[in-house]
């Protein structure tokens, strides 16, 4: 598709090409990234990272990446691109023409009248990429060698050289293995052709940059040692692939093969929602059959609580339209934070947003009397640990609302720290947990028997919240709701948790606050890449998310944009306008699309500025973010319907 290709012109700006980043993943957990040219920006960036159950199952990189060089009649010319310091070296990237993403990224080279094409596959049920390459057009025949540098190491952290890394080799079906440390996998590099030869020549390449690093104030170098160089020779119209597998060698002769199967399994994409879905599939992980959802790519973590609750039914339900495998993954996400849901966690809104989960699944179609059959227990188990006594970080007042405090935490997903200080701790009575904690009273009351123990005893303090909800938070002479509330009254800032209070299927509060809450959240909060953390209007509004670790952290919860507050914004104007809203809903989730040849090419980010235009930062594939375009789709084709 148009949206995921670029020309000559745009490959070979460099500051343009290299802040456009490719991801692939699959099941296992795996996952290749670098940028559109392979010119690796990031620590994170590499052909192949793994889990490494020996590690934890943490993801570790270790092929970083592969230079080509084709040689013609004597003359040789380097593909590969690294960053030294300041320094591009080789520069490869000015021999790109043509860079598309679909169905898989393919980079084409032109080199006088060579013409010599590579594609990026990432098997989706193995640890291994394939590389297919092809001579296109050729006027004599090519030698193409293939080097090969390798990190072996946590994807989080950096190495360099040093006398514990295993240098050797051991040959095998068309190719090497390596192992450079104990307690890693083996990295099995493997031709397709027999008439192919590695040459030993082992070396490090010391001060490999990552510019992107660089820029944000981290540490940015690192040595990558290269074993040596593969070869062989291609005529025009020729074609091998290079397989670099995790584990055990593959049968060689099978891999143009593999590479053709798995182009088929990724299939064609022909509109936006297949984008959508593509990547929500890419952010379930199945571990052994234990399925969770990876928060974003590259560096956020698998099978986060508020994560999972929050995007489970956009990727499972409206994008895979798979109610199996949402409640695997539900019941795999419960059996794994028992600890969180029921005795402490550090996001005490977290446990409570499984009610809302709950809630999506039977508006989708679900039997609620099966769902509480099956998860009653479960929920009644959270809402009785914010009774008094049982957690420490948060419990239940005597005016039925939660009070959440542990000194110099942040307990909600506000949670930056800036030298271990929070930068937005809001102890006491936050304005979203409450909401949740009454949706999630309600939401039990409602399916459970009127003539029971648990609803004669929580009836009372549901109708406690009722009474005390909107005047602790409602300040009519502002007119929006107080995002928490501490010894010291009302803190006024104007954010989005409020939202909550005013979308979820249960409120406590009036129309009236509905509609002036509304109003300024549409007046101050709502852009088109999602809504914003802080109004401009407040002294400590930062619009972009730029500059040193302390700047962005500044600005992460006090201005940027977060797509995935959309859905709560949207669930609070359907209710409003019902269809009316139709043509907002879409006119907000364009302008996703239209980024999606920037950031994460063909996905969809963790958030942007807050200022116009609205740039994207963080994770370049979000999983609450996808959910959450998946989850507005899915409410526009309800009131279509409708």
């Amino acid at each position: 598709m148009a949206f995921l290709k670029f020309n000559k012109s745009e490959l070979v700006n460099l500051e343009y090409s290299l802040k456009r980043e490719i991801i692939l993943a699959n099941k296992t957990g795996a996952y290749c990234s670098t940028s559109i040219v392979t010119c690796n920006t990031r620590r994170y960036h590499g052909l192949l990272a793994v889990p490494v159950d020996q590690f934890g199952g943490y993801r570790h990189l270790l092929l970083s990446s592969l230079d080509e060089s084709l040689t013609l009649r004597g003359k040789r010319f380097n593909l590969g691109i690294h960053c030294y310091g300041d320094v591009y070296d080789p520069r490869g990237h000015k021999y790109i023409v043509d860079f598309d993403a679909d169905p898989v990224p393919c980079i084409t080279y032109k080199i006088g009248e060579i013409v010599f094409r590579k594609r990026i596959a990432l098997s989706p049920d193995n640890n291994q990429v394939l590389i297919h390459y092809e001579l296109v057009k050729a006027p004599a025949k090519v030698k193409l060698e293939i080097k090969p540098f390798l990190a072996y190491r946590n994807i989080h952290d950096l190495t360099g050289e040093n006398g514990a890394a295993l240098t050797d080799f051991r040959p095998i079906q068309n190719g090497a293995s390596f192992k450079m440390y104990e307690g890693f996998p083996e990295l099995n590099l493997q031709l397709s052709t027999s008439a192919s030869a590695f040459k030993s020549a082992p070396v490090w390449y010391k001060g490999v940059t990552y510019s992107d690093e660089m820029r944000r104030g981290y540490d940015c170098r690192e040595d990558l040692w290269v074993p040596g160089t593969f070869e062989t020779e291609l005529h025009s119209g020729d074609s091998i692939v290079l397989s670099a597998a995790a584990g055990e060698p593959v049968n060689a002769a099978g891999l143009k093969r593999a590479f053709t199967s798995t182009l088929n399994k990724i299939g064609p994409i022909t509109s936006f929602h297949d984008q959508l879905v593509r990547q929500a599939d890419t952010l379930i992980r199945n571990d052994g059959g234990h399925k969770r959802i990876v928060a974003g790519y590259c560096w956020l973590y698998t099978g986060l609580l508020r994560e999972t609750l929050e995007s489970l039914p956009g990727l499972t339900l409206y994008g895979k339209d798979d109610p199996k495998e949402f409640e695997e993954i539900l019941d795999n996400l419960i059996a794994d934070n028992q600890e969180r849901l029921t005795r402490r966690t550090t996001q005490v809104e977290s446990p409570l947003y499984l009610a809302v989960t709950l809630q999506q699944y039977i508006a989708y179609g679900a039997k609620a009397k099966d769902v509480w059959a099956k998860y009653g227990p479960v929920l009644k188990s959270v809402l009785e640990s914010y009774l008094p006594g049982v957690r420490q970080e948060v419990a239940m007042q005597p005016n039925g609302l939660l009070w959440a405090q542990k000194d110099g935490v942040a307990l909600t997903w506000m949670n930056c720290y800036i030298n271990g200080r929070a930068v937005t701790e809001r102890a006491g009575y936050q304005v979203e947990v409450n909401a949740l904690w009454y949706n999630a009273i309600c939401f039990a009351l409602e399916n459970e028997r009127k003539t029971s123990s648990f609803y004669k005893k929580w009836l009372p303090i549901k109708e406690l919240v009722e009474q005390n909800y909107q005047p602790t938070f409602w300040n009519p002479g502002l007119g929006f709701l107080a995002d928490y509330v501490d010894g010291g009254g009302q803190h006024m800032e104007l954010r989005p948790n409020q939202l909550w209070a005013v979308s979820l299927d249960h409120r406590c509060v009036s129309d009236e606050v509905v509609s002036e809450v509304m109003r300024l959240v549409n007046a101050e909060l709502v852009t088109r890449r999602g809504i914003r953390s802080l109004s401009p209007r407040d002294v400590r509004y930062k619009g972009v998310y730029e500059g040193s670790q302390i700047d962005r952290d500044l600005a992460y919860h006090n201005g940027c944009a977060f797509p995935f507050l959309l859905a709560q914004y949207c669930y609070a104007s359907f209710n409003m306008m019902g269809k009316n809203f139709i043509k907002r809903a879409e006119w907000l989730t364009e302008g996703f699309y239209e980024d999606l040849s920037k950031h994460g090419v063909g996905c969809f980010s963790e958030l942007y500025d807050g200022d116009p235009p609205h740039e994207a930062h963080g994770a370049i594939s979000s999983a609450e973010t996808t959910a959450a375009l998946l989850n507005i789709n899915w409410l526009i084709a309800k009131y279509r319907e409708d």
